[in-house]
């Protein structure tokens, strides 16, 4: 497949948990930046993984820029807006499974998609693109158009558009809302990457193929669906529905970024050239030693050995 992978959204200071209860470290994370570092992991050298967001001017602002440059992911396609500054999370543990408090209303990320040349721009460089649910849910209505206005012609004409639900409902303002624009953001993907117990929660799905059917019939070509240790299914255009099996895992330390490690993983082997199930079984590997770790953000050679 070749080419650059542009992942579109908000990356925020994260604190999580640092040996005491009440020691807490400072990183940087969120969902589709978290897939583009596990994405440059597993790339060679020669393909590019770009982020696109928006951040301040303030110290912090700078320091996640550096982080992301030294990760390997560019910053060339990120907007700098005045008065604005990241949003911050704290992960919150109870064996292994996590919770999160957010402070986000000041996040410059919000801004990412306000300049139609700017985002047409990172969009017509790149040859996968990346977004989420949470992607959409920060922006205003008219940048939640924008933005998908311009994946959806990116999908038209031939690129890779890959987006995951991944719902989160206390970012929306409304219910009806937040299912109809998540559909939408379906409608301009080619491959779909959900997670099984989002969509029973919040669109009633009863069953896995049921959810496949659904994003079908909103015109998606691919559906990875992603069902924590019970393992993923994959529904590929011409292909017999086929289903990978989870990674065993000794003892599950924190859970966050089990769903855009397995993203970031399968899009580096997928886009290489890898056969979807092969791909899928790496990222299940990848996923089983991330989410032995504290923090949404693994080193590199802590996951020497998912290959």
């Amino acid at each position: 497949m070749g080419g650059r992978i542009l992942c579109i959204g908000e990356c925020m200071v994260e604190l999580k948990q640092a040996g005491q209860a009440d020691l807490f470290g400072k990183g940087y994370a969120g969902d589709t930046f978290n897939a583009a570092y596990y994405a440059r992991q597993f790339l060679p050298a020669s393909r590019k993984v770009d982020y696109l967001t928006a951040v301040g001017t303030d110290l912090v602002s700078r320091e996640m820029l550096a982080f992301m440059e030294g990760a390997g992911v560019g910053t060339g396609f990120v907007r700098t807006v005045e008065d604005r500054i990241p949003g911050l999370y704290m992960i919150h543990l109870e064996k292994g499974e996590r919770s999160f408090s957010y402070w986000r209303s000041a996040s410059a990320a919000k801004a990412l998609a306000d300049d139609p040349a700017h985002l047409a721009r990172a969009v017509g460089a790149s040859d996968t693109i990346v977004f989420s649910g949470i992607t959409l849910a920060i922006l205003a209505p008219d940048a939640v158009d924008r933005l998908l206005d311009a994946l959806s012609g990116a999908r038209d004409a031939g690129k890779l558009v890959v987006f995951d639900p991944n719902i989160r409902p206390r970012l929306w303002d409304g219910r009806a809302r937040m299912l109809e624009t998540i559909s939408r953001g379906a409608r301009a993907a080619t491959l779909l990457m959900p997670s099984f117990d989002d969509e029973t929660r919040h669109f009633g799905d009863a069953s896995i193929a049921e959810t496949i059917a659904r994003y079908r019939g909103l015109g998606v070509a691919h559906v990875v669906v992603k069902d924590g240790e019970k393992g993923v299914t994959l529904a590929f255009e011409g292909k017999e529905t086929r289903f990978v099996p989870a990674a065993p895992v000794a003892r599950v330390v924190d859970t966050t970024s089990a769903g855009d490690s397995f993203n970031g993983a399968f899009l580096a082997r997928y886009g290489e050239g890898e056969a979807p199930e092969a791909a899928a079984a790496f990222a299940a590997n990848v996923a089983a030693r991330v989410i032995q770790h504290h923090g949404a953000l693994v080193p590199r050679e802590s996951l020497v050995d998912a290959a």
